[in-house]
Parts: structure tokens; C-alpha cells; sequence
């Protein structure tokens, strides 16, 4: 504001808007807002995408492959296992019979797992009948899923350009919090500041608002309603990405914060020479004990029969052991609420259970980690959770589309200045940020740095292009 007086203005006044004050706080949100808006949008534009397309995954599988997938009618009684494997090795006699998946419903096939050397670490997965035995067919999956899921997958994780493609999912994961976070900061102190004092002013948008003013109560009240949902796809996609992944499994083992682990070394046997500290000692392991021989069928039934007993129920996976030293291992795998995920190692010789982990033993940390990538794969509460995500996606790509339109409305317009795109925020917020702040955010920024690599580079990269071009202009006005 100017002065309504007659005397000059005082010195003091020229630098008072440059001086530190809570206000620099504001103007450095809004030139990171921008910033990472503009920069890191196309990847969470990329991932909205790709993920919208992953949550019809379940409706794509029943399409191409439910005849394989489904039952043509359930029976009251399914075949013993011993028999549908039978019938799968006889369809397929190729490679190592690894595990058998129990069917998950009544209407759903049983799954024989073959390992195949030229598949890698993908699987060819055989469909039996379980009422009948028939083989209903045989597809290549990965870890269970389906080849279309597969592919969604990879497209979603890795654009199909393997570990450099990763790159890119964790830079959106990074930075989307950061994003969501400094627009709800700036949007709530807005919406307060210059509209009603009340929760309409910040979860709707201004009806009355025309141009970039309308784009920006859209934009702001829309991120408002996705906000819990895009914090909670960040956090849960950063715990299995590449760099910020290996992260939080230092941090789970500083906090024991694993899953209890299944011992499947059998009583009195001889742990392998090598299994060590590997987390699958006794299974899979190489030394004193010998490489087991095919698994008997029959051993199947034996192994369903002990889980059975020991309180296993819904579908589960049986795998046999490696060797002559472990057991056989019976793991539930029901993804949807209520989940479970007990399991048990098997002496099939004895009918007897050495070892149990139970879901309600998992440590916090363990149970939210587990729980949180199944909701993230629309998994966790069915088509709901489907519905959900796909809202997300759907929000997540309006709100970029409405960013960048609110870039181009801000532009020049008058003929003598007009340009194609908006003005950046200034540069030199950080001199605004009162020292405390300063004193408590280079730490935090450097701890983010750590705890979330990929965030930390594209900062510093960030830091030192615009401190390149604050030079090159300087020396341009010089």
C-alpha cells in the first residue's frame, strides 16, 4: 500500500517486502508447487494413466481367460489334489512341479504352478477342474498373475523399459506428497484468507469464479478430496520401489518391523552349508542336505490335510520342500479383507506342523506394509477398492490438466509483453524464510534426501539449473 500521507516514505519501507518473515514460507511453496508441478506432473500423469488402466485388471482377466480362471459348474465335492495334479502333469509334463494354488471360491480352478528354466521368473500356471480333473488350460504368469495383468503391471511400474524404466514411478512417488502437501498448504491459507471461513470455502469449488481463478478453486478443491487417497498411494508405492524401498527395509530392520519368518527346517535335520543368514534358510538351500526328489502327489493331499487341521482355511499355497532337510510349506493367500496369511511348515512323513506364523502375530509395521500394497492394487476390498482407485486416477488426471491450463491463463496477453505461458514465481524465496525455518528444514531436507534418494537428486539437479540461470541472467543485466 502507498502512504495517505504527505511524508516521504522511509527507507525502512523499500526492503520490508524482501525482509524474513512467515510470508517467505508461503512464497516458497508456491515457486515449489509450480516447479514440481510443472516437471514431475507428466510422471504422475504417466502413472494416473497406467493405473487407471491396472484397476480394470480383474474384469480383463475374467474376459480373456475365465474360461480358464472359472468352473463351468461347481460341484459339491472337489477331487483330491493327488488327481489334478495328475492330470496337469499329464497335459504338461514339462518342467518341475513348484506349487499348487487351492481354488479361492467354489467357481474357481486349481492352479498347478510348473517351473520352466527358459521362462525365467515367470511360471507356466495349468487350470484344473477341481470337481471333474479336466484341464481347463494353461497360461504364462508371473507370481500368479495372468499375462494381461502382467503387462499392466510392468506398464504401471516400469513402462516396460525394465529397472531404468522404475525411475520414473519413483520420482512421481517422491514428489506427490511433496506436491499434494504444499497445495494444501497454500489452497487452505487461501480459500481462508479470501473466501468464507469455513469448510465449503475449502472442499468446493467457487462457483462464481471465472477464469484462472475458476481453474484454480477446481484444481485446489479436487486435491483437497483426493488428498488422504494420493498420500496413501505415495507411501505405499515408495515401500516397494528400487532406491526409497531399500530405505524402509532398513528402517523395518532397525525397527523389527518384518513379517515373523517360517522355520522349514525339519527337527533333527542338518541346516544346509549355505543357507546362512538368507532368509529362506532350510528351504531352497544347498550343502549337508540333499536336493529333494520329485514331490508325490499324494504328499499334497497329506500336506492340505495337516493345514487343514492346524486352522488353515480358504485358499492357500502348497509348496514343496527343496530338500531333504525342510519341510513342506502351506501359506494362506486371501488378499481381500479379512485377509489372511497364516502359515505352516509341513512334515508330511509325520502329519505334523513344525513350525507356525500367524497374521496376528505380524508386527504393526509388517501388517500396515502388507495391507497397504494390496490396497494399492485394488486387492485389499474387491471392487471397491477398484472404484476407488480409479476415482483417484481419474482426479489425479484432471488436476494435472487443470495445473498446466491454469500455466497458459496466466500468460501475457497484451501485445506488447504477450508470451505462450505464465511467469514462474520468483526466484530467491529461500532469503524470505525466517531462520528458524532455515535452521529446521536444511536437516529435514537433508533426512528426506536420505530416506527418499530419488527426491533428494531431482532437488539438488533443481537447486543447480536454477542457480545456473540466476547466473547467466545476472551476468546477462550486468
Amino acid at each position: 500500500m502507498t502512504s495517505t500521507t504527505g511524508t516521504p516514505p522511509q527507507r525502512s519501507a523499500g526492503p520490508e517486502p524482501v525482509g524474513r518473515s512467515w510470508q517467505g514460507v508461503r512464497a516458497l511453496l508456491v515457486r515449489l508447487h509450480f516447479y514440481a508441478g510443472v516437471f514431475v506432473a507428466p510422471f504422475l500423469l504417466i502413472a494416473a494413466v497406467t493405473g487407471l488402466l491396472y484397476t480394470v485388471a480383474p474384469q480383463l482377466d475374467q474376459v480373456l481367460y475365465g474360461d480358464k480362471l472359472s468352473v463351468e459348474q461347481a460341484g459339491e465335492r472337489p477331487r483330491p489334489l493327488a488327481e489334478q495334479i495328475a492330470a496337469a502333469r499329464g497335459a504338461h509334463p514339462e518342467g518341475a512341479l513348484a506349487e499348487v494354488v487351492t481354488p479361492a471360491s467354489a467357481e474357481d480352478t486349481t492352479r498347478v504352478v510348473l517351473s520352466l528354466p527358459e521362462l525365467g521368473e515367470k511360471q507356466r500356471t495349468v487350470f484344473v477342474d477341481p470337481y471333474t480333473a479336466e484341464v481347463k488350460g494353461e497360461l504364462t504368469t508371473w507370481f500368479g498373475s495372468t499375462p494381461v495383468t502382467t503387462w499392466l503391471d510392468d506398464l504401471h511400474r516400469n513402462l516396460h523399459l525394465g529397472e531404468t524404466g522404475r525411475l520414473y514411478s519413483e520420482v512421481a512417488a517422491s514428489w506427490m506428497w511433496v506436491i499434494v502437501a504444499g497445495g494444501l498448504v497454500l489452497w487452505i491459507g487461501r480459500a481462508r484468507g479470501q473466501r468464507a471461513k469455513s469448510a465449503r470455502g475449502v472442499l468446493l469449488p467457487d462457483g462464481t469464479a471465472r477464469g484462472v481463478r475458476r481453474t484454480r478453486s477446481w484444481h485446489a478443491a479436487t486435491g483437497v478430496w483426493l488428498a488422504l487417497g494420493l498420500f496413501f498411494l505415495s507411501a505405499t508405492g515408495l515401500t516397494w520401489s528400487h532406491y526409497a524401498g531399500e530405505r524402509f527395509g532398513q528402517v523395518l530392520d532397525a525397527a523389527k518391523g518384518h513379517a515373523p519368518e517360517l522355520d522349514t527346517l525339519l527337527p533333527g535335520a542338518e541346516p544346509p552349508a549355505e543357507a546362512g543368514g538368507d532368509e529362506h534358510a532350510g528351504h531352497g538351500g544347498h550343502g549337508s542336505a540333499e536336493e529333494a526328489p520329485q514331490a508325490d502327489p499324494a504328499d499334497f493331499d497329506k500336506a492340505l490335510a495337516t493345514a487343514r487341521q492346524a486352522g488353515l482355511g480358504g485358499t492357500v499355497t502348497l509348496t514343496p520342500p527343496a530338500d531333504t532337510a525342510s519341510a513342506w510349506v502351506v501359506a494362506q493367500s486371501d488378499n481381500v479383507w479379512p485377509v489372511h496369511y497364516d502359515r505352516v511348515a509341513v512334515d508330511t512323513a509325520k502329519g505334523e506342523v513344525t513350525s507356525h506364523t500367524r497374521w496376528a502375530d505380524y508386527p504393526v509395521l509388517a501388517k500396515l506394509t502388507k495391507l497397504g500394497v494390496q490396497g494399492h492394487m485394488g486387492v485389499l476390498f474387491g471392487v471397491l477398492n477398484q472404484i476407488v482407485l480409479a476415482l483417484i486416477a481419474i482426479g489425479l488426471i484432471l488436476i494435472t490438466f487443470w495445473g498446466y491450463r491454469m500455466w497458459w491463463q496466466r500468460r501475457p496477453t497484451r501485445e506488447d509483453r504477450s508470451a505462450a505461458l505464465g511467469k514462474a514465481p520468483a526466484r530467491g524465496t529461500w532469503r524470505l524464510l525466517p531462520l528458524p525455518v532455515l535452521v529446521i528444514g536444511i536437516p529435514a531436507v537433508a533426512a528426506l534426501g536420505w530416506a527418499l534418494p530419488l527426491l533428494g537428486i531431482t532437488l539438488a539437479a533443481f537447486l543447480v539449473v536454477d542457480v545456473a540461470v540466476g547466473l547467466v541472467r545476472r551476468n546477462r543485466t550486468a
